[in-house]
């Protein structure tokens, strides 16, 4: 199973969808509350390429994007693949 990370606020309604979908493919993200843990939130930031908005999701160090974009990737099937690997 591929490496997931979602940064996230616990209070935020698109991480919990995200996750939601993460946990429904059997993968075991690992959680990054950058609420909790707000020095995480520039890391975020760069890793995600100037994005400020959470989720933020990794699969294998790759940059998903948020929500949305884990929805249509999921959507056209892309997302089995990488969890996969």
């Amino acid at each position: 199973m591929a490496t997931v990370e979602i940064y996230m606020r616990h209070t935020c309604p698109y991480c919990r969808r995200a996750l939601a979908l993460l946990e429904e493919k059997k993968a075991e993200p690992q959680i990054i509350d950058i609420t909790e843990e707000p020095e995480r939130r520039e890391e975020m930031i760069q890793r995600a390429g100037g994005r400020t908005t959470v989720p933020q999701i990794f699969i294998d160090g790759q940059h998903i994007g948020g929500c949305d974009d884990l929805m249509a990737l999921n959507s056209r099937d892309g997302l089995d693949p990488l969890l996969v690997s």
